[in-house]
């Protein structure tokens, strides 16, 4: 009897930790923005980043399927401000994933533009995040990537704020008005 109240009482201790980890704050904040995407027949959005004016954030939604989205500086912030007027939102994106300042670059592949997901269910393929030159997938497989499962969680963690950033950044963005 002891061994069973044991064993439900650490369900119960886990059960919040497992949640969370399914359901990740990025996964609201991608539904929004899809939807206000959706609304306003565009498959990108990009913006400056607000708390750095030297870098901007981007972001291509195929539509159901999945969000790339990017916050980087770039070597000559005049051009992507003139992109950003003419409402060139997909040429600012291909700007940043691809010639930006590689250091300052997070480029998030969200498979199912369901949020950052730490672990994917059953086959399904792993979200990812490159920071700089070092990608990481999410597949839950922290040994393979050379890491420990307190490291691969905290990167994990310091990649979803990342997202969640970007996140509310874009979303201001198509509130105030594209």
């Amino acid at each position: 009897m002891l061994r069973v109240l044991a064993v439900l009482i650490a369900a119960v201790l886990a059960a919040p930790a497992t949640a969370a980890a399914q359901s990740p704050k990025s996964a609201d904040l991608v539904k929004q923005l899809a939807q206000l995407l959706d609304e306003k027949k565009l498959d990108a959005i990009a913006t400056t980043d607000a708390e750095n004016p030297d870098a901007f954030v981007a972001a291509l939604y195929i539509s159901g399927t999945q969000l790339l989205a990017v916050s980087a500086k770039y070597t000559a912030p005049q051009l992507i401000a003139e992109k950003l007027a003419k409402k060139d939102y997909r040429d600012v994106y291909v700007d940043l994933s691809s010639a930006s300042v590689p250091a300052s670059k997070v480029l998030v592949m969200d498979i199912y533009a369901d949020g950052l997901v730490a672990k994917p269910k059953g086959d399904n393929p792993a979200d990812s995040v490159e920071r700089g030159a070092a990608t990481t997938a999410f597949d839950g497989d922290f040994k393979k990537a050379k890491l420990s499962e307190a490291d691969y969680t905290k990167t994990y963690e310091q990649c979803e704020a990342a997202y969640v950033k970007i996140l509310q950044a874009l979303i201001t963005k198509l509130k105030s008005g594209t």
